[in-house]
């Protein structure tokens, strides 16, 4: 795709969810560089303003990123999480939600580590911080209450890894709501942290689960490439099984062939039973 909408807001009771991995911004890059932050946000701009997103999960946000994320997105979206590190700082994973749509009921972030309430803590072999955000909301809309997770894998440790999907097990598991997990896993869908999230029936994968495709099967890593089918597939977004996943797919919208980061979108719409009273 070259602009134009992919999917765009949707009207309730379905739900747009996003995962997209911005790209931390870095520094010291020659002045044509792909990567530099000062030509991409303005088509992250673009990207997000077209789609609007009902959840948005974003991962490598530096503290002004998701800043400039929550700009965009306009005054109706709030932002949950902060930097990974002990102090707050650094890269973060943060959920942007459509308050006109959604009503929070709590939320927090931890690590993925053995001491998960303290920030900053690395006991998995992973060597930065890894965090996963989690949120309770209530659709405004059709009453229904769900929850939203938002992380980033390891990208080094297969060990973080594996421990990675089974802390988001246990979380999903640990409410009696509904989930949805958006997140860069840093493994193919044909990984063993795959097969642990989805291979027990707690979570199903929304690309594989989905009644309509609305793109092929792009890798989603391009790195500034063109796009390919070859390519691994390691942004995902998961769902425990009563959610519907009624469109799937992976944006590969660039802009006259610049790419708004080294990662595509991946986006589902999707709509979340009512209890069974």
């Amino acid at each position: 795709m070259t602009g134009g909408v992919f999917i765009g807001p949707v009207p309730a009771p379905e739900l747009h969810v996003m995962s997209f991995n911005i790209r931390r911004r870095m520094r010291r890059l020659i002045l044509r560089s792909p990567d530099l932050w000062e030509r991409r946000r303005i088509l992250i701009k673009r990207i997000l303003e077209a789609e609007r997103p009902t959840i948005l999960g974003v991962q490598e946000a530096l503290p002004d990123q998701a800043k400039f994320v929550q700009r965009v997105l306009g005054r109706s979206y709030r932002r949950l999480g902060h930097g990974r590190n002990a102090n707050q700082g650094g890269e973060g994973c943060p959920l942007f939600y459509d308050q006109e749509r959604l009503a929070l009921l709590d939320w927090e972030q931890t690590a993925l580590s053995d001491t998960p309430s303290i920030a900053g803590s690395t006991t998995w072999g992973n060597p930065t911080p890894r965090v996963v955000v989690r949120a309770s909301f209530k659709d405004l809309a059709t009453g229904v209450e769900f929850r939203a997770l938002n992380t980033h894998f390891d990208q080094y440790s297969r060990r973080s890894r594996m421990k990675s999907a089974d802390e988001i097990l246990r979380l999903v598991a640990s409410s009696p709501l509904p989930a949805l997990v958006t997140g860069d896993f840093n493994t193919d869908d044909d990984s063993l942290p795959h097969e642990r999230l989805v291979g027990g029936g707690a979570l199903v994968d929304c690309w594989q689960a989905t009644h309509v495709r609305l793109s092929q099967a792009w890798g989603t890593f391009p790195d500034y490439r063109a796009p390919a089918l070859e390519r691994k597939r390691i942004d995902w977004i998961l769902a425990t099984p009563t959610i519907s996943v009624l469109r799937s797919g992976i944006n590969v919208t660039r802009f006259r062939g610049a790419w708004a980061s080294d990662h595509v979108p991946v986006q589902a719409v999707v709509q979340v039973a009512r209890p069974s009273s």
